[in-house]
């Protein structure tokens, strides 16, 4: 999946597949995890978020989207 640069201090990159409704997010630790069944309502509030670490930490995370840590 393409992922692109974002200005946040805790995510590196981010992408999203509409069709598959997977989103896959970079931490700045390195760390990357693919979320799976996101709306796309959800990505783009995230990227258009005033701080997406604050946004994915108090909206994305609490909703226990199912998710997977890649290598």
């Amino acid at each position: 999946m393409k992922r692109h640069y974002v200005k946040s201090s805790v995510i590196l990159t981010i992408g999203y597949d509409p069709e598959t409704q997977i989103m896959e997010v970079k931490f700045i630790n390195k760390d990357v995890y693919q979320y799976y069944d996101v709306p796309a309502e959800e990505y783009e509030a995230l990227i258009n978020a005033r701080s997406m670490g604050e946004h994915f930490n108090t909206v994305i995370k609490p909703k226990n989207y199912r998710y997977k840590q890649l290598d």
